[in-house]
């Protein structure tokens, strides 16, 4: 889900294509159902093959190239995380009219966190805590950047074109105030890490109300940790969110970065998708009200209440 716009010359995606690869480049599994299924992702596009499989299809070139990335480092990755994430079982080519590689996964149950209705947030809190932690520590060695792996300032002409373009929704004062002070921060000091990058509702699993998986690592690489955070607001209800953030040990300039990052990317999305995907538009409305009054109640130099 690293896409910040919509796909606007995406290839036509039906079963029949679905079949038709499979067919010719996975026999074994020929014979096997194929439904598309619901998704909040805006990167692939997503069939059930079987009971226990899953087809992705890029939507775009761009996500196309993360194909070979998550079936070379998912494996690598997979064995040093708490949590389940997905596993590559074949790696199609394009053919039969799709332009570009695609995959075979294993399917993983479970449902996406509610946005702002978390059954239970100190233990959703504490297990993506958990995660990010592992992935964090992760040896960064030949580790490719992230999708999100360039300093925020980079980021600066686009996000304040964001916040003009939803003007109307967001107040735009307040949101420049976090977005300046998040500039204002010191950058990292230490190296880069594995991050996901992504940590948003439709990128992770809830069984029996416990994180079970985290999916979709499109984003993967190395880049400043304070971009996981974003999950802060995302993810964690406010309530938890102290929680979250004394597990991860993360000083105020960190903090301050991870909201400025999940403010960024929150305007492109609503900027981009409010007359599109209903879904993204209403997470990205939703994270940005938190982050306003997260700030009223943060400074940096102070501790959340």
């Amino acid at each position: 889900m690293c896409a910040d716009t919509p796909c606007p010359d995406e290839p036509d995606f039906d079963d029949s294509l679905v079949r038709r690869l499979i067919a010719a480049q996975f026999p074994r599994w020929t014979g096997l159902s194929v439904r598309r299924i619901g998704s909040a992702g805006t990167s692939n596009v997503m069939y059930r093959l079987g009971q226990d499989m899953v087809v992705r299809l890029p939507r775009t070139a761009g996500a196309a190239e993360d194909v070979e990335k998550e079936h070379t480092w998912l494996p690598r990755l997979a064995p040093s995380l708490p949590l389940t994430v997905p596993v590559p079982l074949g790696k199609g080519a394009a053919a039969e009219g799709f332009p570009w590689p695609w995959s075979v996964y294993r399917w993983i149950d479970g449902e996406i966190p509610a946005v702002g209705a978390v059954a239970e947030p100190r233990r959703l809190a504490t297990d993506l805590a958990r995660f990010v932690t592992a992935l964090h520590r992760i040896d960064p060695a030949d580790g490719p950047p992230s999708y999100r792996s360039e300093p925020l300032a980079a980021r600066d002409a686009a996000t304040r074109a964001a916040i003009a373009a939803v003007h109307g929704a967001v107040d735009p004062h307040a949101a420049e105030a976090v977005w300046e002070e998040a500039l204002r921060v010191p950058e990292p000091t230490g190296p880069p890490v594995w991050i996901h990058a992504d940590l948003q509702p439709g990128n992770m699993l809830l069984a029996r109300n416990r994180l079970c998986a985290v999916i979709d690592f499109g984003c993967l690489g190395l880049g400043d940790p304070a971009v996981d955070l974003l999950a802060a607001w995302y993810v964690v209800p406010d309530t938890a969110r102290p929680l979250f953030r004394a597990a991860l040990m993360v000083d105020d300039a960190a903090w301050a970065r991870g909201r400025g990052w999940a403010l960024s990317v929150a305007l492109m999305e609503l900027s981009s998708y409010r007359g599109t995907n209903p879904f993204m538009a209403h997470v990205a409305r939703h994270v940005i009200t938190e982050i306003l009054l997260d700030h009223d109640a943060t400074q940096v130099g102070g501790r959340p209440r």
